[in-house]
């Protein structure tokens, strides 16, 4: 049974980056699509971003341009690049792999 820890959210100011790290163990997660997801207070968990085992990306409207989501299988490991933050990105970040397994999420909050 895979397992997945999210790591890398934090306190930061509007304009300002995080890289958000999502490490499997319990199986190589190489071969299956992995992707990120968001949960704000009072609001439904959503889309952030995915990236295929060929290393196809595909991102919500809100972050693309902003968010880079990038895979290392040799190291099991999923990461969020999140630039020019918003105080609207302040969530809960999941990450998630197929057969919908969910890590416990990481704080994001971005204000002043």
């Amino acid at each position: 049974q895979v397992q997945l820890v999210e790591s890398g959210g934090g306190l930061v100011q509007p304009g300002g980056s995080l890289r958000l790290s999502c490490a499997a163990s319990g199986r190589s997660v190489s071969v299956f699509v992995m992707g990120w997801y968001r949960q704000a207070p009072g609001k439904q968990r959503e889309f952030v971003a995915h990236i295929t085992s060929a290393g196809r990306t595909n991102y919500a409207d809100s972050v693309s341009g902003r968010f880079s989501i990038s895979r290392n299988n040799a190291q099991n490991t999923v990461y969020l690049q999140m630039n020019s933050l918003k105080p609207e990105d302040t969530a809960v970040y999941y990450c998630n792999t197929p057969p919908g397994i969910w890590g416990q999420g990481t704080q994001v909050t971005v204000s002043s």
